[in-house]
């Protein structure tokens, strides 16, 4: 059998039994160092966010208790299992076995979307697949958010379920709403203008701000009585709806969008009135009829400059602002970076964070970034963000996975069989980024303790295969960095923490050697101090520091952490969770892990 788990951009497997599911021995450790109401913290209601002034918002008091380090204080608590590969799928007989990255809110609810194998068990051949939650602060079960049993909410008279989610899920800071994208067969069927009938709708954003689950964004903007769907700027539908969509403030939805040879990016706040349908009917529960904002789009002009962006990439949210990259030329970028923009009703209303040609801190003069990431993580007051300078660059040549979706893995050895050459960059790095006071601080740098920090995938939609307005699969690169202002309850000492993935290793023959080492690390940052870089987990560590199920069920031996992974929501409050797999040639395993982050350099 094989245990698998998903990891960023590709699928990693492990050959070997699966173990049966987890005992009741398995200890909830540190219940009760919850964030929120569910221990003792604040409420929802006491923390309501409001618009953002400048230079700084007044944010909720009394701040939340947050737990005690211990007097030796170690940065990392014990950790715990949020789900491994003994837990069983809700609805399903059959185990998880593949995973990825989590996103949690600062009261401890981890969202992940997960999958089984193939095989019956659920009444078909398939896998379970879906998105998936779990409350860490109450120690609750997982439970389902939406997988391929989940009727599509309304618009939906085909009575047509879900497909997969074909991104990582994601949820609100301040609250217990959950988005995620969703594909699925058309939900809409109506007649043309000719009598002749058609369907439409094969893919959406959905979200539970109120509870139940409902079409938050859709492809079906050009179906009558669906209008209010479509793209403000051109009046015509959405196509697709690409990368992980981010939620805010309860019931506001940002993402990024393609249509009419544009890509852009909006936000739309949710309500609970149902649809009004042109004959009089009236579709619920519904996210009600308001249109989407135009924040940016390929119309746009980059700030200060009379080049409009030739990219945008998803966003990241928080409070009443979104934050997200956006360049003249995605390959190789001269103008661009990037920019927060507030959710008040403007359009373009843009402020550049960190752009091209910026200065890069803790450098000689004259050094500027010349590639920022798309992926930036935010809490409300820091980013996190990859970066780049220089000229000097190494070779590499990717091989493509030998596991995961045959289909796609045929076709990338197809397209590729002698590999991909590529190259990245020399000088690169983490930052973190004060935006209340424009501060920018060096979390990790290449030439020290590290050698890279961009990671590879080929993931996307195979040609001739699935709706036809996904993206074409491709290598795709992205540095993975998640930050958060709040570990020891307050911003108002402007320190932050940024958990991000690192590699050291020598490249040989445009090949990392083989005993390469990818880690998550920790950084503290602070304006002008520099702190010691924590290491959460790298390969070869022992499994049981993370899940004492993590052996080998034949010579009970702990299994050798083989790959990690985090997102941009991995990292609220004083809450980190990771994606972990373990393995031998034997044996595999895999979860997502849980813990708490101490400030130990007060």
């Amino acid at each position: 059998m094989i245990a698998m788990f998903m990891i960023g951009l590709v699928v990693v497997s492990f050959v070997g039994p699966v173990l049966g599911h987890p005992g009741e021995d398995v200890v909830a450790i540190l219940q009760s160092t919850g964030l929120g109401a569910a221990n003792g913290g604040p409420s929802r209601a006491e923390w309501t966010l409001t618009a953002l002034e400048t230079p700084a918002p007044t944010w909720p008091t009394p701040a939340p208790t947050w737990p005690t380090p211990s007097p030796t204080c170690n940065e990392l608590s014990p950790w715990r299992v949020v789900v491994n590969n003994g837990v069983t799928v809700p609805g399903d007989t059959r185990t998880f076995n593949s995973y990825n990255q989590p996103s949690l809110n600062v009261d401890q609810l981890v969202v992940f979307r997960g999958r089984s194998r193939g095989g019956m068990g659920g009444g078909s051949g398939e896998p379970a697949h879906g998105v998936y939650l779990r409350d860490m602060a109450s120690d609750g079960p997982v439970t389902v958010v939406l997988d391929r049993n989940t009727p599509v909410p309304e618009p939906n008279n085909l009575g047509s379920t879900f497909i997969e989610p074909p991104s990582f899920p994601r949820i609100d800071m301040w609250s217990e709403t959950v988005v995620s994208r969703g594909v699925h067969e058309p939900v809409w069927r109506y007649n043309l203008d000719d009598d002749s009938e058609t369907r439409a709708g094969t893919t959406g954003i959905y979200s539970n701000p109120f509870g139940h689950l409902i079409t938050a964004q859709s492809n079906l903007g050009d179906v009558p009585g669906f209008t209010f769907f479509q793209a403000p700027d051109d009046e015509v539908r959405f196509e697709i709806f690409p990368g992980a969509p981010s939620v805010t403030d309860g019931a506001t939805i940002v993402f990024k969008a393609n249509y009419n040879d544009k890509t852009g990016v909006f936000y739309r706040e949710l309500g609970t009135t149902p649809i009004a349908l042109p004959n009089g009917s009236f579709l619920e529960p519904a996210g009600g009829m308001s249109t989407s904002v135009l924040l940016a789009n390929t119309d746009t002009l980059i700030p200060g400059t009379t080049t409009p962006f030739g990219s945008t990439a998803p966003p990241s949210a928080a409070g009443r602002f979104a934050v997200f990259a956006g360049f003249d030329n995605e390959s190789a970028p001269t103008l661009g970076g990037v920019y927060l923009a507030p959710l008040d009703g403007s359009s373009g209303s843009l402020t550049a964070l960190v752009e091209i040609g910026s200065s890069v801190p803790d450098e000689a003069a004259g050094a500027v970034f010349n590639e920022l990431a798309e992926a930036v993580s935010f809490d409300g007051r820091f980013i996190g963000f990859w970066g780049a300078w220089g000229h000097e660059s190494t070779d590499l040549t990717l091989r493509c996975p030998q596991h995961g979706n045959q289909i796609l893995t045929a076709y990338c050895n197809e397209t590729f069989p002698y590999g991909y050459n590529t190259t990245v960059p020399k000088h690169q790095g983490i930052f973190v980024l004060d935006t209340w006071t424009s501060t920018m601080t060096t979390a990790a740098k290449t030439g020290n303790d590290f050698d890279d920090f961009v990671f590879w995938g080929f993931s996307g939609r195979v040609p001739g295969l699935g709706d036809d307005t996904g993206e074409l699969a491709r290598w795709r690169s992205s540095p993975f960095v998640a930050v958060s202002g709040l570990v020891n309850g307050s911003w108002s000492n402007g320190t932050s923490h940024i958990a991000f993935k690192a590699r050291i290793g020598e490249v040989i023959n445009a090949t990392y050697a083989n005993d390469t080492v990818d880690g998550i690390y920790l950084q503290r940052t602070e304006a002008e101090r520099i702190f010691s870089v924590v290491t959460v987990v790298s390969t070869g560590m022992s499994g049981t520091l993370f899940d004492s199920e993590a052996v080998d069920p034949e010579t009970s031996a702990a299994l050798p952490v083989v790959e990690m992974a985090i997102e941009r929501d991995g990292f609220r409050g004083n809450s980190l969770a990771v994606t972990i797999g373990m393995g031998t040639e034997d044996a595999g395993w895999a979860g997502i892990y849980l813990a708490d982050v101490f400030d130990c350099a007060r």
